[in-house]
């Protein structure tokens, strides 16, 4: 589910110093039997920042995310710096907002009470919880929608329900794992600039998964390219492109030249893993 199974007690964000990382990993490592998932992981997220992460596929990107949201342990004790404090990765189970892949929207619950499911298990009153995702339906599309059920959505309006209860589990860190990756094409650039819209509205840390450069280049204010496994960042690129982000911006030769780099470097990559492409 896009929230970890148990939670503290408060529901605000915790405040972290603008000058001082949200986020500050150092050298982790991850294995899995005698497979070696990431090798020392730099990788340091400044309040309030977009990042995206790239790269090959099976580079340890999701591993990393589990860690990140206290579902895995790195090896060897390492130790992460979250929020001003050095805590081992155990201890990050419910501080952080975690969306993988998929929406796990509960079957049996409308919109609104999938919503307020992490606020339900925190304890909060639930008629509270209820009205502040009434509240908050226009913002993510889903006015009109709070008593329809999943079956009766389309994909974009599962994600925006996901996210929707991501956002509502009120954390400054949150996690997306590919949260358009089942989408098409054209709902998931809608769904990129609606992002955008509510990321600048909450004002939240998000670090996001993606295989789609123009993706991560188009959402983010620093892109990391991963090397094959073991997973490591070999690359961090600012993305200076002004904000608020429109359409064109895609052929703009800023834009290109960074796709460029990028596939460059996700391409040399994934040759460690597949090889040349044969002609």
């Amino acid at each position: 589910m896009n929230m970890p199974m148990t939670y503290p007690s408060t529901m605000e964000p915790a405040m972290t110093p603008a000058d001082e990382p949200i986020l500050d990993l150092r050298k982790l490592s991850k294995t899995f039997g005698e497979v070696q998932a990431l090798d020392g992981v730099d990788l340091t997220v400044q309040p309030g920042e977009f990042v995206t992460v790239v790269g090959p596929s099976g580079c340890g990107k999701s591993t990393l995310f589990n860690i990140v949201s206290g579902l895995e342990e790195p090896d060897n004790g390492s130790v992460l710096r979250f929020e001003g404090q050095s805590v081992h990765a155990k201890h990050l189970l419910g501080r952080v907002s975690f969306m993988p892949q998929r929406d796990l929207l509960l079957a049996w619950r409308n919109v609104i009470d999938n919503a307020i499911l992490p606020l339900e298990i925190e304890g909060a009153n639930k008629a509270e919880a209820r009205a502040e995702a009434q509240r908050m339906l226009p913002e993510f599309g889903l006015a009109g929608f709070a008593d329809k059920y999943p079956h009766e959505l389309s994909g974009g309006m599962r994600q925006r329900v996901a996210l929707m209860r991501t956002f509502m589990f009120k954390r400054d860190l949150l996690l997306l794992d590919e949260p358009f990756g089942a989408l098409d094409a054209l709902t998931r650039t809608m769904m990129q600039r609606w992002l955008l819209e509510v990321w600048q509205k909450h004002k939240r840390t998000v670090l996001f998964i993606t295989h789609d450069v123009d993706e991560a280049i188009f959402l983010g204010d620093k892109v990391l390219v991963m090397t094959a496994r073991p997973g490591a960042i070999k690359l961090a690129r600012t993305v200076d492109l002004p904000r608020p982000r429109s359409a064109d911006l895609v052929t703009s030769p800023e834009f290109i030249s960074l796709k460029r780099e990028l596939l460059d470097a996700i391409e040399e990559e994934s040759m460690k893993t597949f090889g040349p492409a044969s002609h």
